[in-house]
């Protein structure tokens, strides 16, 4: 057989790959049918915003000080297992939200997936639920919402914190998510990436810190990938990584007013400290934490100091905290 021919036999093979994986793979996950696999799934609530339904998980009585947990890309409100029912157990209200797109809410194709458009569906929610102030805390992309609602609705934001919070559009330079944001050639390797379990292990190796890679079993392969299986959780993560803008963070962070702790991970490789230093600079009424020993997700990585360090900061009266710390 000469070259040519197994050029196009190759070819084809590849083809027929891709067209099977494209045509048999869910239109979206069925609750029903994995609920019971879902970490505090008792805890989990359904509410409608804009038509859209939207996955929420809360802890702790409503007449609490309210905490807002927002994850980051590709997560759902499994980055808080640990730390959402500890804070509750400290007095707080805590409510645990997948963003639209994410986790268990809706990924409806018509939304845009902006950070802006995320921020307004928060406090939408935040309607919703009659929450008429809380402290936001958001986790990398989820920072990014928090900051844009302090920003954008100031009234509705009583602290703020970012934990490895993403404030620019630095992270678009990652050689995949610039494959990802071609026309077709997205489309065709999403599937492939997300439901692979071998990506999904090298990716969280460099999301965590090498002391914390005892977090990676197998139960947290499947609760990770388990939400991103199917079609519409597929154009939801190209959505929001072509739609990605968020420079205006670290822009217009000078204008943040609310008292904000800044939690960073010494070993963060996705976002790395020199964003967590460049936004205490730029914030007046800030405080920054470096974790040691501690890559992207000190909630995970650190729980139990990251419980303390939140309690601290929300029961702490208003006024100037800027100060870093390791």
């Amino acid at each position: 057989m000469n070259k040519k021919n197994l050029a196009l036999g190759a070819g084809g093979a590849i083809g027929a790959i891709i067209a099977w994986k494209m045509l048999t793979r869910a239109g979206a996950v069925d609750w029903e049918t994995i609920s019971d696999k879902i970490h505090h799934v008792e805890n989990s609530h359904f509410a409608e915003v804009d038509g859209a339904t939207i996955h929420y998980q809360e802890f702790g009585e409503p007449a609490n000080p309210t905490l807002l947990l927002l994850h980051g890309y590709t997560a759902s409100t499994y980055v808080w297992r640990t730390v959402a029912p500890r804070l509750a157990d400290a007095q707080f209200h805590v409510v645990a939200v997948d963003l639209l797109g994410f986790g268990y809410s809706d990924k409806p194709a018509s939304f845009d997936y902006t950070i802006a458009s995320q921020a307004r569906m928060v406090e939408r929610l935040m309607n919703r639920l009659g929450i008429g102030k809380a402290t936001l805390i958001g986790s990398s992309y989820g920072g990014a919402v928090a900051s844009t609602l302090a920003l954008d609705a100031t009234e509705r934001v009583e602290k703020l914190v970012l934990v490895g919070a993403v404030c620019n559009d630095e992270v678009l330079q990652n050689p995949l998510l610039k494959l990802a944001a071609i026309p077709v050639l997205g489309e065709v390797l999403t599937p492939f990436l997300l439901d692979s379990k071998t990506f999904l292990k090298a990716r969280m190796k460099r999301t965590l810190a090498p002391a914390s890679h005892h977090l990676i079993d197998e139960e947290r392969v499947e609760s990770v990938i388990r939400p991103l299986k199917a079609k519409d959780a597929h154009h939801s993560v190209l959505a929001s990584g072509r739609n990605w803008d968020a420079n205006r963070i670290q822009a217009d962070a000078h204008l943040i007013n609310q008292p904000t702790l800044l939690i960073w991970g010494e070993n963060d490789s996705i976002v790395p400290l020199r964003n967590g230093e460049c936004l205490y600079d730029a914030m007046l009424n800030s405080r920054l934490v470096v974790l040691e020993n501690c890559g992207h997700l000190p909630q995970e990585e650190k729980p139990e100091r990251f419980v303390e360090l939140v309690g601290e900061f929300c029961r702490a009266k208003k006024g100037n905290t800027r100060f870093a710390e390791k």
